[in-house]
């Protein structure tokens, strides 16, 4: 899948914002789903870190904060023995700028939005060759084919994107022995431009 701008913060993009159901209509027929691959998802601060993690490092910002590290730490290094202790000490912040300090960051954030109502109250995803539906409480959504936008696979996570903005995030904790049965239906449903990694 292409390379989309962080035009928001990584957490801004997760699932669970309940914006597109209040936005659906109830006024037609409810979807029907065939065979459908169902879910009951309840998101972890450690699920939603992995999240922002992976967006907050890809692409070429994920490239510029590695040489970023490594130009810092093989400084560090290398002249260690010739610099004042002021310089050391800053070159010690940059190398753990990115590898140390951002992850923590992004870890607490996570840690207090998974406390949200939101993200607190099991979600439903059915997906079927028909759509997919989501659940939440009283709120329905129903999606066909053509409205998702993309679907990515992360390391321990599949993401399914609605848009820009918003996304559905589906661990492997979650999924276990579905997953396969799921990855074939995203691949019969969805164009090779809109899934990455399935």
């Amino acid at each position: 899948m292409e390379q989309e701008p962080m035009d928001r913060e990584p957490m801004e993009r997760e699932a669970m914002e309940r914006e597109p159901m209040e936005q659906e209509t109830m006024e037609q027929e409810p979807m029907v789903q065939t065979d459908p691959v169902a879910f009951t998802v309840k998101l972890t601060a450690k699920d939603l870190w992995k999240f922002s993690l992976y967006h907050s490092n890809k692409g070429m910002l994920g490239i510029f904060n590695v040489i970023f590290s490594l130009a810092a730490i093989f400084l560090l290094v290398t002249t260690w023995g010739s610099n004042t202790a002021v310089y050391r000490a800053l070159l010690v912040i940059c190398a753990l700028m990115f590898t140390v300090w951002q992850p923590f960051l992004l870890y607490m954030k996570a840690a207090r939005q998974s406390k949200s109502p939101v993200i607190q109250n099991p979600m439903n995803l059915s997906f079927s060759r028909e759509g997919v539906v989501v659940t939440q409480g009283t709120e329905r959504l129903e999606l066909v084919w053509e409205n998702i936008g993309r679907v990515e696979r992360i390391r321990g996570m599949m993401i399914v994107y609605m848009d820009k903005v918003h996304a559905y995030l589906l661990p492997d904790s979650i999924t276990g022995e579905k997953r396969e049965a799921l990855s074939e239906l995203f691949r019969e449903s969805l164009p090779a431009e809109r899934r990455k990694k399935i």
